[in-house]
């Protein structure tokens, strides 16, 4: 009987991934505020099942009381923060707070079938994350200074960097981790929301050539001590942003070229320099060449994406534990053997989802400084699930960075979760200028309205003045006075008055447009 309800479940996933997938990318086409919430309303009920029908299944199979438990956590997790969001930030955008939470509840229902103690250590880390990140949105909206401390940040990041150089503990011929207190840091994730932070905060009022090199210099610094750190993959992700940041703030097409072949020269002197890079190269070109030996991760990681086939094994049903590091580094392949590789695509899917949710608010941004912002948060989180996925599936080298949301480590987690809430907050921040800008909107009409109810405009007679955005809208002053018309006088001003309000909202609609694109 169990092994009939593992069958049946897998399917059962698949198909709730694959709506909660197409209603992630429908929301952005519906106009409708109704629309909408009903989607994100769907969303939720789709994630509490999602998450029932993989953690009873997961009992079924384990009888490990603590997935009971997962489960009640989990789900507890979803509501809780569903209805603070709406109580505390009724203006956030709720479809990129479902995408998170999907994506999360995915990498722990994988994590607790890969070990329970690994899934309870990381749903502590989600929970303590999350509320202390709900204090970042307000702070975004309130705090309008965080654009001044511009060399704050890079000396803070550069000094992360040198303390897990000097100090760190090597992993894999990585000096990746500082462990303070017992608690293992890894200080490089946080630096890449100090690192986006400076270069939005160089970039936000200057894009001269003298600039840029300033910028290019400090990130240079930062990503030098990565490459010294042998930590490749993190270093990679910084330039890549450097990279999109710079060219988003001069338009500029050659800063694109140079970064690339700065990028290509780095990789010559890494592969050079670095012993594992030239093994990680090797094991990509053919890894069978060392199976049992540097190839045998990577081999087994292979296996699993094809052992799960289109639809997957089933939860208990494969060996993703084969995998080494398969909680870690290659837990999209533990995805794909277990659920499927239909069921991986939407996960990468979701990711992308999430990608463009980011762009869309950037580009609705005014300010060059949260644009930039929100911009370098976007490419740093799509780059990483590119170079995660591309590593596990043997399109690029494996770069050793981990899947954002989804796979082990709370310094990653941490940080994705906060640059979300930082994005969170600049959205909110936009909605608060759409509603102003409609409230000035109000208030000329409102304005206009009492000035035709006075007298002496109603025996002069009147006719209001084109409004011209680019001058400041002054309703004293929009007045001519016209010759007296004795005919129809009550009913030109009627009409008179119907113009002024056509004209004025046809024009804040136009101011409207022109702030969206």
């Amino acid at each position: 009987m169990v092994k009939i309800l593992v069958q049946v479940s897998k399917y059962v996933l698949l198909l709730i991934m694959i709506f909660f997938t197409v209603e992630t990318f429908m929301v952005l086409k519906r106009k409708s505020d109704e629309a909408r919430r009903r989607i994100m309303r769907n969303q939720i009920w789709l994630m509490i099942l999602f998450n029932t029908v993989s953690y009873v299944i997961m009992y079924l199979q384990s009888e490990e009381p603590y997935m009971i438990l997962m489960l009640i956590c989990v789900i507890g997790y979803i509501l809780v923060v569903q209805i603070l969001y709406r109580i505390i930030y009724r203006k956030a955008s709720l479809i990129l707070l479902n995408t998170m939470c999907m994506i999360l509840s995915v990498g722990l229902v994988m994590q607790s079938r890969l070990g329970i103690d690994n899934a309870r250590k990381q749903f502590i880390i989600a929970a303590f994350a999350t509320m202390v990140c709900f204090i970042i949105p307000v702070f975004v909206r309130r705090v309008r200074w965080v654009s001044k401390l511009t060399w704050l940040y890079g000396i803070v990041g550069i000094l992360l960097l040198g303390a897990v150089l000097a100090l760190g503990r090597v992993t894999g011929g990585a000096n990746l981790n500082l462990n303070i207190g017992g608690i293992s840091f890894q200080f490089s994730e946080f630096v890449k929301i100090s690192v986006v932070l400076f270069m939005a905060g160089m970039l936000q009022k200057r894009t001269d050539f003298k600039q840029v090199v300033i910028t290019t210099i400090v990130v240079a610094i930062h990503v030098g001590i990565l490459a010294l750190s042998a930590d490749l993959g993190a270093a990679l992700v910084y330039f890549v942003a450097y990279i999109v940041m710079v060219y988003v703030a001069t338009r500029n097409p050659g800063y694109i070229a140079l970064g690339l072949g700065g990028m290509a020269g780095a990789c010559v002197v890494a592969y050079r320099r670095f012993e594992h890079v030239r093994i990680r190269v090797q094991v990509w070109k053919d890894p069978f060449s060392d199976y049992e030996g540097t190839g045998y991760q990577i081999i087994q990681a292979l296996f699993g994406v094809c052992a799960g086939g289109w639809f997957g094994t089933g939860l208990f049903n494969g060996h993703p534990e084969m995998i080494p590091l398969a909680y870690e580094d290659f837990t999209f392949a533990a995805i794909c053997e277990e659920f499927g590789i239909i069921f991986s695509i939407c996960l990468i899917l979701l990711c992308m989802g999430m990608y463009l949710l980011i762009v869309n608010i950037a580009l609705r941004l005014d300010r060059p400084f949260y644009k930039l912002v929100a911009i370098g948060f976007g490419t740093e989180y799509a780059f990483q699930v590119f170079l995660t996925i591309g590593g596990t599936t043997k399109f690029i080298p494996m770069t050793g960075i981990t899947l954002p949301l989804v796979s082990y480590g709370g310094s990653s987690l941490m940080c994705t979760i906060a640059m979300i809430s930082i994005i969170q907050g600049l959205y909110i921040m936009r909605k608060d200028e759409d509603e102003e800008l409609e409230e000035e909107r109000r208030e000329r009409i409102r304005r206009n309205r009492e000035l035709q109810r006075q007298p002496q405009n109603r025996d002069q007679g009147f006719r209001p003045q084109q409004y011209r955005p680019e001058q400041p809208f002054r309703p004293e002053q929009q007045y001519e006075q016209q010759p007296y018309r004795p005919q129809g006088q009550s009913g030109q001003v009627r009409q008179d008055t119907g113009d002024l309000e056509r004209k004025i909202e046809e024009q804040t609609k136009e101011d409207l447009a022109l702030r969206n694109h």
